[in-house]
């Protein structure tokens, strides 16, 4: 069973707090596949993570880079697609991906979107059910907080 973090987001959205959480995983040292709901969604995040000045890199590739079994963060509309064998997984805006094949999970959501936050709350009761082991965080000024 994966071990999964509901990340609510209220300060910032996932642009701005995804780079600080793959920095935080390549620093383990992890994979990441990373889920986006959409076309749009993933070219914004591919160019904002060669932006990223914090930190100040994160090696990434989706599935027009080559070698993708070599890229340590893999971006996905397809869930099932894990060149890289990536044990961490982020689901982004409620992107469809199966935990069980991840030892950790990050679900990322909109806290300032009502659809988002139910959304959210049916993948919470969904993982429960099937035994994943869960956790809450919720972005606060400081930081993330854990709750609950």
């Amino acid at each position: 069973m994966a071990e999964i973090g509901f990340y609510h987001l209220t300060r910032t959205d996932f642009y701005a707090a995804l780079p600080a959480l793959l920095g935080r995983t390549l620093s383990v040292p992890e994979r990441a596949l990373v889920v986006c709901a959409d076309g749009a969604q993933l070219l914004k995040l591919d160019a904002g993570l060669w932006q990223s000045i914090n930190p100040d890199w994160l090696p990434h590739g989706t599935a027009t880079t080559a070698h993708p079994e070599w890229q340590p963060i893999f971006l996905t509309l397809d869930g099932t697609a894990n060149p890289a064998g990536a044990k961490f997984l982020f689901r982004i805006g409620g992107a469809a991906a199966d935990p069980a094949a991840f030892t950790r999970v990050f679900d990322l959501f909109d806290g300032n979107d009502e659809d988002s936050v139910l959304a959210a709350r049916a993948r919470w009761r969904d993982a429960k059910a099937a035994g994943h082991g869960l956790t809450y965080w919720k972005q606060e000024e400081t930081g993330w907080v854990k709750a609950g």
